[in-house]
C-alpha cells in the first residue's frame, strides 16, 4: 500500500463519520472483531443509514406504498438500494428486513421480474441488477430471490424467454426489457451496458453455491459484452447519442441507473477479473483520478434529490474515496493497517 492510500484510509476511518468508518474497518483493513462490531452498530444508529431508515413507514415503505419506483430518488426502490450501498444490513437493524419483504411482495412480479409498476412489462435490467445486488448485501434471504436470479440470468440469454410479440406466453420480452443481451428500449432496442454492469454486479455477489449454469451462462455472455469494446472507451451502444455519456467518467455516490467505470471496474473484479489484462486501462484511469492525498473527488451526485446529501461535488469525498479504494484493494488483497 502506497503512502498517500494509507493516509486516504485514516481519513476514512475518522470517528466522525460512523457510515464510512463502519465500511472501510468492514472492506479496507483488517480490523479487530469487536471494533467492528461496535461500528457497524454505530453506524446503524447514527449517520446516513440511520437517517434513510427514519424515513421509512412501518409497513417497509418509503413516500408511498406500491412498487416504489417513484418518486426518483426517495422512494422505497432508490432508498432500499441507498441502504445497500450505505452498509444497512438486517442483522443489525429490524427495519431493514421489513423493507426487503415489502420489495418482494410489491415490486416482484411473476416469473422472477422486479418491476418499475408491478407489472411484468415494467422489468428493465438496472433495475433487476441493482435491487437483487441489493438485497444480497441487505442480508435479504428469502427463497423468491432465487427467482428474481434466475429470470435475471434467463433475460440476458434468452432462454425460455418468448419474444416481444409473442402476446400469449407467459415469459416474454416487453416495450422496455425487449429482447436477451441487455437490449432496452430505454437505449434504442440496443444493448444497454448501464444495466449490463448493474446485472454483472448482482451476479457477482451471489454465493457459487447459487450459480446454476444458466446464471453462469448469463455471466459468460455478459463478461464478453462487456469486454466486447475497451471498457475505458465506454463504447457501447448509444441507442439516442451518437457517443458515450461522459457520466461513464464522473465517479459519484450513491449509484442508481446512470453507472461510471469505476462500478463497471467493480462488476468486473466482483466475478474474479481483476487481474485480465483488458481491464488494464481503466484500473489506470480509476488510480490517475487519485490525489495527492490518496483522495477522489464526488464528481456525480444526487445532492438535494436524496434525503442526504453525500459530499460536495469537485472535493475529496470519503464515499467516492471508499468505491475507489474497495476495488483497487480487492485486486491487491486487504492491506495491513498500521
Amino acid at each position: 500500500m502506497n503512502r498517500n492510500t494509507a493516509k486516504a484510509i485514516n481519513w476514512l476511518l475518522e470517528a466522525g463519520d460512523p457510515g464510512v468508518r463502519y465500511l472501510a474497518l468492514r472492506d479496507l483493513i483488517d480490523a479487530d472483531v469487536k471494533d467492528l462490531n461496535e461500528a457497524g452498530k454505530q453506524a446503524h444508529q447514527s449517520g446516513p443509514i440511520a437517517r434513510v431508515l427514519s424515513e421509512m413507514h412501518s409497513q417497509g415503505y418509503w413516500v408511498s406504498p406500491g412498487a416504489g419506483y417513484y418518486p426518483k430518488y426517495t422512494g422505497t426502490v432508490w432508498s432500499v438500494v441507498l441502504l445497500a450501498q450505505l452498509g444497512a444490513v438486517s442483522g443489525l437493524d429490524e427495519r431493514i428486513s421489513t423493507a426487503c419483504s415489502y420489495v418482494l411482495d410489491h415490486a416482484l412480479t411473476e416469473g422472477g421480474r422486479f418491476t418499475v409498476n408491478g407489472l411484468a412489462s415494467g422489468t428493465a435490467d438496472c433495475l433487476q441488477g441493482n435491487l437483487c445486488a441489493a438485497m444480497l448485501d441487505l442480508g435479504c434471504r428469502d427463497t423468491r430471490l432465487d427467482e428474481a436470479f434466475e429470470w435475471m440470468a434467463r433475460s440476458v440469454t434468452g432462454e425460455g424467454v418468448a419474444p416481444m410479440s409473442d402476446k400469449k406466453a407467459s415469459l416474454r420480452y416487453y416495450a422496455g426489457k425487449c429482447g436477451p443481451g441487455f437490449a432496452c428500449g430505454s437505449n434504442n432496442k440496443l444493448p444497454c451496458a448501464w444495466g449490463a454492469v448493474k446485472v454483472m454486479l448482482a451476479f457477482g455477489k451471489l454465493p457459487e453455491a447459487k450459480k446454476t449454469p444458466l446464471i453462469n451462462e448469463a455471466i459468460t455472455a455478459g463478461t464478453a459484452f462487456l469486454f466486447s469494446t475497451e471498457p475505458a472507451s465506454a463504447a457501447y451502444p448509444c441507442g439516442y447519442n451518437d457517443k458515450p455519456s461522459g457520466n461513464w467518467w464522473k465517479f459519484g455516490f450513491p449509484v442508481f441507473y446512470v453507472t461510471d467505470l469505476l462500478q463497471l471496474a467493480e462488476s468486473l473484479v466482483g466475478l474474479g477479473y481483476g487481474d485480465d489484462p483488458r481491464l488494464e486501462k481503466t484500473m489506470r484511469l480509476i488510480t490517475e483520478k487519485q490525489d495527492d492525498q490518496g483522495r477522489w473527488a464526488m464528481e456525480y451526485d444526487y445532492n438535494g434529490k436524496t434525503c442526504v446529501d453525500f459530499g460536495v461535488k469537485k472535493q475529496p469525498d470519503k464515499w467516492v474515496t471508499l468505491r475507489a479504494l474497495r476495488v483497487l484493494q480487492a485486486l491487491s488483497g486487504r492491506a495491513d493497517h498500521h
